[in-house]
């Protein structure tokens, strides 16, 4: 009252300068800026002045005043009843008491930069003003006794919208911080009101007349006069009046705090704390309590509500809210009330252990609670496969077919359960069309066919369930149940396996199901076996062996099974005709085991032919006594097998019985062939009883005739050697001592008259030295006798290498160990593959290994003249 402003720093100790001459009326300190917006009067009258200091610099021993103006509308007096500052210094904002409100805009702290408008007029003073910044939106907020309004300052012209049509008194208005969206609150003796810009909020009723309203950390500090002390007070003026401070927290819809204070001053928040000073003097301190203190007397009181409240409010970490849940639910549990108890629990998932709420309610009496609690465990994705297996028990122990369908089916999105668990637990409680369900729609197939299969037999959906899924599983899943399905619907099952291995519709270029794998399927079931193999070498050419060999088999087991002569022949002819297909050249052996095995002597027999197993088929024959039929053998494959007529003979001689006639066949072939010695063929015949000298009569003649006449031609064939010997050696003997004379006159080459220079040789021939250089090999040879020479010397050379080898095989035979390796050596080698007859020499005849002396030392004699 003195025109002192002071200041209270946190040590308690005033100071004070001298703002204005006779007293000071208002004050506004920004919160977020150093300066100081005050009203007071410098001189008597109504005439209030507004004056901005700037508390960082200083003028002397005071504070710098920035700007001084008048505070009046224009020139009409009146008082100053409040005033209020935009943080951002470009408004400010004074109320009067005759309901007018001057708003200035621009920098406040300076006169040029500013400008001062009345932004209305009235009749109701002026009691609270507040601005609103959202985002780029400015507000200003104006409380009259009679009415709540609020301007849009971002506009032209200011626009604005009446709220209501009460208002409130000095000091009995306030703005709100966000966690209330800035509202303006009005405080007036029946509620506290709440505002937008556009429109009225929410309402509080509070007892009692509002004197002071403050918001102070999210609480609504109301200082109120209890209508009932008011009533006493009035009736003695002398007593101090009581008054009650009031925190509410709006969001929580609680009371944090209440006390009886006396004539209370002002509320002032600063340094983190709430202090309020009374009219005695005292300045009263109220620090807030931590959260968790807070949270411990609210325990203490089982109020959870408003624990769980107060501690989102205070952005208590989850694991906080989730101990409260916790609590709260023991709470509630204990009190029986069960299904408040779950809803807390429920609130802990994540947090909480979930055993240690399942354990409370395995009840039977409390299994819809326990269900509730795993259907929100699952939903969260926090169960396990125990929480499923117990969840779809619950279900199925309530016989809850509409809840289970839901859960099973709810799952279109994000799968929240085990679906194996799942499907084995409803399987296991007998819902088959759940556990389908679940099994076809995560494709779990081999759960979905063990269903089909075992449980309700539906063998005909599961085939049908096998031809609808990719090519791969298809594959997979007819190996495994395929014999299962072939037992009970072989006709589609071999229809399907014909597909899987030609035209599924899905396979991948090349990657054809192998037919062969799947025959073990058909162990039961031949006859499917049968139309399966033969559909897939009508239809896949490149069919593996193993179809070929089982179906060989199979037509092999029907003919030697078949009793119908003409079904009998068509099998006969099929498996003829399997074997010449030429699909059994790689497996020979095995195709003819299987002949064998089913004794089907026309396979057997065609198999020895194609592996040109010719003493086989002799031995066939002799075996069952077809005589006729090794003859033909003989006729047949004797040019490629010569021995065939040998072993034949024998045959034919190991017999006792009549066989004249064959034996004389046979003969004839070994004579004509010369395959035999005569008197290797009179031993064999020695053997058989039967066989008398007339059989072998006609042979043995014909045998010595040509004997005879080979004979005759070989001494023939002598005498010419020793007479060409003779002349040879007299040539010989002629060239060594008498003189040659040349007598040719024509050349031997080119039959011409014979000119000089010329070429003679010993021989005889002559020839012109062009045409001798033209046509002969070598100078020392001539060109006419050459070819003849050459042959004899390749004689003489191979009669040599022979002897060689000879002499070399002997040596190796006396000097080796191991005799019979030498000769096997021998025999690899071919060396005894073409055999050679050698007779001895006759006594008193030249050896031909001096004719052939001769006839060398005659070549290399031979000499060339010019």
């Amino acid at each position: 009252m003195t025109g002192q402003i002071w200041f209270l720093p946190r040590s308690l100790q005033l100071t004070s300068f001298q703002a204005y001459k006779l007293r000071v009326t208002h004050l506004h300190q920004l919160k977020q800026h150093s300066i100081l917006v005050s009203v007071g009067e410098d001189e008597d009258g109504i005439n209030p002045v507004v004056k901005v200091w700037n508390l960082e610099k200083r003028d002397g021993s005071t504070p710098l005043c920035t700007r001084i103006f008048p505070a009046i509308p224009g020139n009409k007096p009146t008082v100053v009843s409040c005033i209020t500052v935009h943080e951002n210094l470009n408004f400010m904002a004074i109320g009067f008491t005759d309901g007018s409100v001057v708003l200035t805009k621009g920098d406040i702290t300076r006169d040029r930069h500013s400008k001062t408008q009345i932004l209305q007029e009235g009749n109701d003073p002026i009691t609270g003003m507040a601005f609103r910044q959202s985002g780029k939106t400015t507000h200003l907020f104006v409380v009259t006794t009679g009415s709540v309004r609020s301007y849009d300052l971002t506009q032209k012209d200011y626009p604005y919208t009446d709220l209501d049509t009460h208002g409130c008194g000095l000091r009995c208005s306030t703005l709100s911080d966000p966690s209330q969206d800035l509202q303006f609150v009005v405080a007036r003796n029946d509620c506290v009101y709440l505002y937008q810009p556009d429109e009225r909020g929410p309402c509080f009723a509070f007892e009692g007349q509002k004197l002071i309203v403050h918001w102070y950390r999210g609480y609504l500090i109301i200082v109120s006069r209890d209508r009932s002390e008011f009533a006493v007070r009035a009736g003695n003026d002398s007593m101090p009046e009581r008054q009650t401070l009031t925190l509410y927290d709006l969001g929580n819809k609680l009371i944090a705090f209440s006390c009886i204070l006396a004539d209370v001053v002002d509320v002032l928040t600063e340094w983190g704390s709430l202090y309020v000073l009374t009219r005695d003097g005292f300045l009263h301190a109220l620090h807030e309590k931590d959260t968790q203190t807070k949270l411990e007397m609210l325990f203490k009181k089982n109020l959870f509500v408003l624990a769980i409240s107060l501690a989102k409010s205070q952005h208590l970490d989850s694991d906080g809210l989730s101990e409260i849940s916790r609590q709260y639910g023991d709470h509630l549990y204990s009190k029986g009330d069960h299904d408040g108890a779950i809803q807390q629990y429920i609130r802990t998932i994540g947090k909480l252990e979930p055993s240690y709420v399942i354990r409370k309610f395995l009840d039977a009496q409390r299994i819809h609670n326990l269900t509730a609690y795993l259907q929100a465990l699952h939903h969260q994705s926090l169960a396990n496969a125990d929480h499923t297996t117990l969840l779809l028990n619950c279900y199925t122990k309530l016989k809850d077919s509409a809840r289970l369908e839901e859960f099973v089916k709810a799952s279109e999105g994000e799968v929240h359960f085990d679906v194996e668990i799942a499907i084995k637990v409803l399987r296991q409680a007998g819902y088959h069309s759940h556990a389908l369900y679940l099994a076809e729609k995560h494709a779990h197939h081999e759960w979905y066919l063990k269903i089909q299969l075992e449980d309700i037999k539906n063998f005909n959906e599961a085939l049908r369930y096998i031809g609808r899924l990719p090519f791969a599983q298809a594959e997979s899943n007819i190996k495994c149940y395929g014999k299962t399905l072939m037992h009970h619907v072989p006709n589609e099952t071999t229809q399907l396996l014909n597909s899987l291995c030609t035209d599924f519709p899905q396979p991948t270029e090349g990657n054809k199901c192998n037919p062969e794998e799947f025959i073990p399927i058909f162990a039961n079931n031949p006859c499917e076996l049968k139309i399966f193999l033969e559909h897939m070498t009508r239809v896949q050419n490149d069919s593996p062996q193993g179809v070929y060999d089982t179906l060989l088999e199979l037509r092999l087991q029907n003919w030697a099974h078949e009793r119908d002569p003409q079904v009998k022949k068509q099998l006969h002819d099929d498996a003829i005709s399997l074997l010449k297909s030429g699909r059994f050249k790689n497996v020979f052996d095995k195709a003819l085991v299987l002949c064998q095995m089913h004794n089907f002597q026309n396979g057997v027999l065609y198999l020895y032919e194609q592996g040109k197993l010719f003493q086989q088929i002799m031995h066939y024959h002799m075996q069952n006594d077809q005589y006729q039929e090794v003859i033909q053998a003989c006729e047949r494959y004797g040019e490629q097998e010569s021995c065939l007529w040998e072993q034949a003979l024998s045959y034919f001689a190991r017999k006792e019985e009549d066989c004249k006639e064959h034996i004389a066949t046979v003969l004839g072939h070994i004579e004509s062939r010369n395959l035999m010695p005569p008197l290797l063929v009179v031993q064999t015949l020695a053997h058989n009883s039967t066989a008398t000298l007339s059989v072998i009569r006609d042979y043995l003649i014909n045998k010595m005739q040509k004997l005879s006449q080979k004979t005759e031609e070989d001494e023939k064939t002598v005498r010419q050697y020793r007479e060409d010997t003779a002349r040879i050696r007299k040539e010989i003997q002629e060239l060594r001592t008498s003189p040659k004379i040349f007598q040719k006159t024509k050349c031997s080459i080119c039959s011409s008259g014979l000119e000089l220079p010329s070429v003679h040789f010993l021989c005889g021939h002559s020839f012109h030295q062009h045409c001798f250089e033209s046509y002969a090999e070598s100078d020392s040879e001539c060109p006419t006798c050459s070819p003849e020479n050459h042959k004899v010397l390749d004689m003489i050379q191979a009669q040599e290498e022979k002897r060689d080898l000879y002499e070399h095989f002997q040596h190796q035979m006396k000097c080796s160990s191991d005799g019979f390796s030498v000769i096997a050596d021998y025999f690899g080698r071919g060396v005894f593959n073409k055999l050679t007859l050698i007779t001895d020499t006759p006594a008193g005849k030249v050896s031909t290994s001096k004719d052939a002396g001769l006839q060398r030392e005659l070549l290399i004699n031979t000499k060339r003249y010019a």
